[in-house]
């Protein structure tokens, strides 16, 4: 994570007043001249990372700045300021549930267990576990790996799935654990792995950053899937209808293409590589309805 520079540490402390939030909600405190606060995961690039020039950027902190104008056309507040806060995997839920920030801006998994204390919007991503292979590769899905090895990270979601599929159906696939994620691409480059189980947003970015991109390649359905999108308060129905009504004017209108592909198939920070990640089936399939019920 990049030093925090002195003028963020002030911003912070003025964030901490003006994000308590008060009984009369988000919309009610912008009204009156307060000003929307914005979580953003800084190191969590292309979804949120904090640029070469100490800036809020990403997809999802793209997607918020569409959220904050909705919110000043609502409130009326054409001068309304925007206050970005920094926040990581420990701190990003508990900055949302402690009323430091209006909305979180990164790559949050929507679950019923995060339901019970803070909300979600529509879904801005889908990811779930899907297979590395070699380029000249055979294998388009995991049933094509029967009696062939799969590597996956130890102590991940991904090799649990993985181990779980293949007792069901016995694939007879020969399961291998790899320490983390690096190694586990190197088995597949060696050969010593048919394939390697990852969340696919992973596993492009892995891809891109080979000495070959095009050497490997992502296949397969998913095997597992996790909603991600924005969060904000609980409790809060009337910002809740506005950051929702953004959202879903972004989809229907199909404007949240452009912003899609801009972060996913274009070169970004801090690797300025390209994922080449097009928008996912599950995904596509998703926004023809949107909505910020999730079935996983």
């Amino acid at each position: 994570m990049n030093p925090v520079r002195p003028w963020r540490a002030l911003l912070g402390t003025a964030v901490l007043c003006c994000a308590a939030a008060s009984p009369a909600g988000v919309l009610d405190r912008v009204a009156s001249g307060g000003k929307l606060v914005v979580a953003y995961r800084s190191e969590a690039s292309p979804f949120a990372f904090t640029d070469a020039g100490g800036r809020p950027a990403g997809y999802a902190v793209e997607l918020c700045q569409h959220m904050a104008e909705a919110v000043r056309r609502k409130t009326g507040r054409k001068d309304m300021d925007i206050a970005y806060v920094p926040v990581n995997l420990g701190n990003r839920i508990d900055t949302i549930v402690q009323g430091r920030a209006d909305l979180e801006c990164g790559s949050t998994t929507n679950n019923a267990e995060r339901r019970q204390t803070v909300a979600f919007t529509i879904p801005h991503f889908i990811t779930g576990t899907r297979l590395l292979v070699k380029a000249s590769s055979p294998i388009e899905r995991i049933e094509d790996m029967s009696g062939r090895k799969l590597v996956s990270t130890r102590g991940t979601t991904a090799l649990r799935a993985v181990q779980q599929l293949n007792r069901e159906r016995v694939l007879q696939i020969t399961v291998l654990e790899s320490p983390d994620d690096r190694s586990a691409v190197e088995m597949v480059d060696r050969g010593e792995a048919d394939a390697f189980a990852m969340d696919d947003v992973l596993l492009y970015a892995f891809a891109a950053d080979r000495p070959d991109p095009k050497s490997l390649k992502v296949v397969g359905k998913f095997v597992t899937a996790e909603a991600l999108a924005i969060m904000l308060p609980k409790g809060d129905p009337d910002f809740k209808k506005v950051v929702d009504d953004e959202m879903r004017r972004l989809i229907s209108s199909r404007d949240i293409y452009p912003i899609y592909e801009r972060w996913f198939t274009r070169p970004v920070p801090p690797a300025n590589r390209a994922l080449n990640l097009p928008v996912s089936y599950l995904l596509r399939e998703f926004w023809k309805y949107p909505s910020d019920q999730v079935p996983f």
